[in-house]
């Protein structure tokens, strides 16, 4: 089977990623078996050595396999080349010294060859260092070539030669001055580095693109350009963005840091501007939309209004941590619960696993009530009598009601809730009448419409009014028209949602 039908093939990908769940086999089969040699001979174990070449045929075995698996999965591509060539061969090697040993120890062996018992240690010990030196590789090719030696403290790292540790960005620091700050060095970068360049850099290329310079960044990947200069709307980058969450398509991978709302809104904004490298904020035109974003940029001393929108209403709130039968009663009903943060106590509850959630369901909710802040109830079956039932969750911060039957009537009773920032109502009932009508809730945002039943000069009109509120109203009919007359290659669903 050749290379180009193997990365065809599903089989191939699917049986490739086990990889990383079957090279810990030979890891521990080899490890095993050396030490139980090392204490053998030592007379430290007392251990036959029929046991040790039974620990040793099934180190080779495994390590063959996991080659095997190893090989499909590097077909999905993605990967520096030259550093995937080491893997493998050592990978390779590990595998045959393995069977070498594990020959050699055998009685069979020795009485057909004589002296074969020298070759034994030898073997042994090569097959160890390859499987150490492997792993490393491995470790580089999964999370860059650093990651070993990423956080080595001083002074070991002067004495070692090593260059200086290189900074990184878990959060975007403030700005002193955002209007004077450089678009893409201090605005879009910085959330590259933090959310897109673990995947997208020198040694990990996943679909062969590079995020961590403007020039690789807009030479594009094996799809083609990550962005279109001046058409955020047609841009890959963004697209993958704005598909659900569990879409194979989407950016970044399920389980990974997402980008916000505000950082998707930024890139957009500079996407829309042409793309440029050295102009200034203040240089760009400036939308109503983006003035939030931008805003949240910027340090205490650029005013009360930018301090506000950079920090998160939940931020300093602290509630009893829930009840352990309440939570499991919500596991066992198909919802995902996970901590936001351990020290507050809050909790993010998602339905994703349980589309046939209703309105009746939410009195599982209701024991742990103060402790929820991310509801997501997106692609359930609730009505406007689940939304009533929220009134009492107030600690609610973002909300996602996507593909509900949501209307007008059940938005109005999330008013009084006074930690809400967040809502997704793509693909609702919610015409203008609640979109207004959320406008004028305290703290909101951000508000995501595509899709429902809110007009687009409402949407314009709102944010006029509301500077503070971003809302959102994604693809027109006439984008996905375009996207589709221009070939695109990143699957539109029918039912795409707003991140």
């Amino acid at each position: 089977m050749s290379q180009i039908i193997l990365q065809a093939s599903p089989w191939a990908l699917f049986i490739g990623r086990f990889h990383p769940v079957l090279v810990h086999l030979p890891i521990g089969f080899l490890l095993i078996a050396a030490f139980l040699e090392i204490g053998r001979r030592t007379g430290k174990v007392a251990v036959s050595e029929g046991t040790v070449s039974f620990i040793l045929f099934w180190s080779a075995i495994s390590a063959t396999i996991a080659c095997i698996a190893g090989y499909l999965l590097s077909l999905g591509g993605g990967y520096d080349a030259d550093l995937l060539s080491d893997h493998m061969w050592q990978g390779i090697g590990v595998a045959v010294f393995a069977w070498i040993a594990w020959l050699v120890k055998s009685d069979r062996f020795q009485r057909v060859i004589p002296y074969s018992s020298m070759i034994y240690l030898p073997a042994f010990a090569i097959a160890t260092l390859l499987l150490l030196s492997a792993g490393h590789d491995g470790g580089s090719l999964t999370h860059g070539e650093e990651y070993l030696t990423q956080y080595t403290p001083e002074p070991f790292r002067s004495l070692a030669g090593m260059s200086p540790a290189k900074e990184t960005i878990t959060e975007i620091k403030p700005l002193a001055d955002v209007n004077q700050a450089l678009v893409y060095k201090d605005v879009v970068q910085p959330i590259l580095e933090m959310r897109c360049v673990q995947c997208h850099n020198e040694s990990k290329q996943k679909g062969d693109l590079r995020m961590d310079q403007l020039a690789l960044l807009v030479k594009g990947g094996e799809g083609g350009p990550a962005f279109i200069a001046g058409k955020s709307a047609e841009s890959d980058m963004i697209k993958r963005c704005l598909l659900p969450e569990n879409d194979d398509d989407h950016m970044p991978p399920k389980g990974k840091p997402q980008l916000t709302a505000d950082q998707i809104t930024l890139i957009s904004w500079w996407i829309d501007q042409g793309a440029p490298a050295d102009k200034k904020v203040a240089e760009l035109t400036i939308s109503e939309q983006v003035k939030p974003a931008l805003a949240a940029l910027g340090t205490s001393g650029t005013g009360n209004a930018a301090t506000k929108s950079a920090v998160s209403a939940i931020q300093n709130v602290k509630v009893p941590a829930a009840d352990e039968k309440d939570l499991a009663a919500l596991k066992k009903a198909g919802l995902i619960v996970n901590a936001l943060a351990q020290d507050q106590n809050l909790l993010e509850v998602s339905a994703v696993n349980a589309p046939d959630f209703t309105d009746k369901d939410m009195a599982l909710l209701a024991p742990v009530a103060q402790q929820i802040a991310w509801l997501k109830l997106g692609d359930t079956k609730i009505t406007d009598a689940a939304l009533k039932e929220m009134q009492k969750f107030k600690n609610l911060n973002k909300l996602h009601l996507e593909h509900t039957i949501v209307t007008d009537a059940g938005l109005a009773n999330l008013k009084n809730l006074p930690l809400l920032e967040y809502i997704n109502l793509v693909d609702t009932k919610v015409s203008d009448a609640g979109l207004k009508e959320a406008a004028t809730f305290k703290g909101l945002r951000s508000i995501y419409v595509w899709q429902s039943a809110a007009t687009d000069s409402a949407v314009r009109e709102v944010s006029r009014k509301n500077s503070n509120l971003m809302v959102v109203n994604g693809f027109n009919e006439a984008a996905v028209a375009e996207f589709l007359k221009a070939g695109d290659t990143t699957a539109i669903k029918a039912k795409s949602k707003a991140p």
